[in-house]
């Protein structure tokens, strides 16, 4: 009976609306119809009603009822910035809970439901009950995939946006020649897939992670999305950033809201993954206890970069990942399958970079790589490269290192006695260089004895067997 009331008011308060929640399964053409809100810039607006929520009544009721059931009681305005919204668009709501006495109100301090502490009845937590069988999300309301993918569209970077300067301003970190930025730049600007291949220590990653120093504007993203009533998590505190200004710490301690509460403003992101990947990790995720879709890697990094490093070495093939990415690179989009058969169309913006040791043709044939619109192979650094990183590091260990010592060993260890430059030694020398020094209580110089051992500690020597 309960149920049926509750079922009752979501249908009562609908057809009062002014305007019609959007079919969520409307195509792009439909899209578009939605997206006047968002006309004026990436901003998400504050919902002015609850039809400009964009997801069924019944989400927003459950969600006040399984966080009371959760929290134990709540003041009007907390529940009101755990949802995300403003205490007005919900006002209705509780006031017909307290009719239907699925609420009451323990105490108040009469300025209204913004100011009473609310508790669930005995029959507002059996009804919960019901509603924590379908799911048990109480994060923030989620946003319908419509406006989701207009404000990811909207936030996709120009073309034209980054410029030789602040690419290099970017890089200055790091000891990088002038043609290797030459060959990053386009591809990046361009956001089109990058393949990155080369011997292993030449900083592959190192330069793929320095392209999250690139000054951008930040992006704004979901907690959470809602798609043919099922709710997908975006948010992860491991990718995601927060970036919390001025306006957002003014609007934490009133009742009005900078921008959508559904939304966080972020840096944008980067993620990384390796060896480890499957493909099972590139679709939706269920979790069989909440209820809830956990979103793929991709999703996360929607307006920002992923970065699949050592591809090649993971469990599934360099085909079977590549072709799950055929579409989305040659189209934006990516499809993603529900645990029940269904599936949703999402906006795929995310600037992908392969990084990898082995060799292009062991990767696949040239129509295989040819998907991947950029490639650059990461050279060895020269000798002079070389020796600037190697002082570079000393410095920032505050290691003194004499004149003449870095050419001594260069000649000693990679002209005479052969070894490759590779841009990770000097760290992994110079790291080794400190423990000795720190074992034997040295001064905190580097001699030609203290790296000679440093280098030996560091490489294996050939052998034979039965030496």
């Amino acid at each position: 009976m309960e149920t049926n009331q509750l079922t009752a008011l979501s249908d009562a308060i609908e057809s009062n609306q002014d305007e019609r929640l959007p079919n969520q399964d409307a195509a792009a053409a439909q899209v578009q119809a939605h997206s006047p809100r968002f006309q004026k810039g990436v901003v998400p607006p504050v919902p002015e009603s609850l039809a400009d929520l964009g997801i069924p009544l019944a989400i927003v009721e459950q969600l006040i009822l399984k966080l009371l059931y959760y929290r134990g009681e709540l003041l009007g305005r907390e529940m009101a910035k755990l949802l995300g919204v403003t205490v007005s668009l919900i006002d209705d709501l509780l006031e017909t809970f307290k009719r239907q006495h699925f609420v009451g109100v323990k105490k108040s301090l009469g300025l209204g439901n913004m100011s009473g502490v609310f508790a669930l009845t005995e029959a507002g937590r059996n009804i919960t009950r019901e509603f924590l069988e379908n799911n048990q999300y109480t994060g923030p309301a989620p946003v319908p995939l419509y406006q989701y993918s207009e404000v990811v569209r909207r936030q996709k970077l120009e073309s034209n946006w980054l410029s030789p300067e602040t690419l290099k301003d970017a890089f200055r970190h790091l000891v990088v020649e002038k043609d290797i930025l030459a060959q990053i730049g386009p591809a990046v600007n361009s956001n089109k897939s990058f393949l990155i291949y080369g011997q292993p220590g030449n900083g592959k990653t190192a330069l793929a992670e320095s392209l999250f120093r690139v000054e951008t504007e930040p992006v704004y993203m979901p907690y959470a999305v809602e798609c043919q009533g099922n709710i997908i998590q975006i948010y992860d505190p491991i990718y995601h950033h927060k970036i919390e200004d001025e306006q957002s710490m003014l609007s934490a301690l009133s009742t009005e809201l900078a921008y959508d509460g559904r939304w966080f403003r972020c840096r944008r992101p980067f993620i990384i993954t390796g060896g480890e990947l499957t493909l099972d990790m590139l679709d939706l995720s269920y979790n069989g206890n909440s209820k809830v879709y956990d979103s793929p890697f991709q999703l996360k990094a929607n307006n920002g970069i992923y970065l699949i490093d050592d591809f090649g070495r993971q469990k599934a093939s360099p085909a079977e990942i590549l072709n799950r990415w055929i579409v989305p690179m040659e189209r934006h989009i990516d499809y993603l399958s529900f645990q029940a058969g269904g599936k949703m169309t999402v906006p795929f913006e995310a600037f992908l970079i392969f990084s990898t040791n082995l060799r292009p043709d062991q990767l696949g044939d040239e129509a295989f790589l040819r998907r991947i619109q950029y490639k650059m192979f990461l050279r060895s650094p020269k000798q002079p490269e070389f020796s600037i990183i190697f002082e570079r590091y000393a410095e920032s260990q505050k290691l003194e290192c004499p004149p003449g010592l870095v050419e001594r060993f260069i000649q000693k260890h990679y002209v005479d006695g052969g070894a490759k430059f590779r841009r990770c030694h000097p760290r992994d020398v110079i790291s080794h260089a400190i423990d000795v020094i720190n074992f034997e209580s040295l001064p905190m110089r580097l001699t030609d004895e203290v790296l000679d051992q440093a280098f030996c500690s560091c490489f294996v020597e050939s052998m034979e067997v039965n030496d």
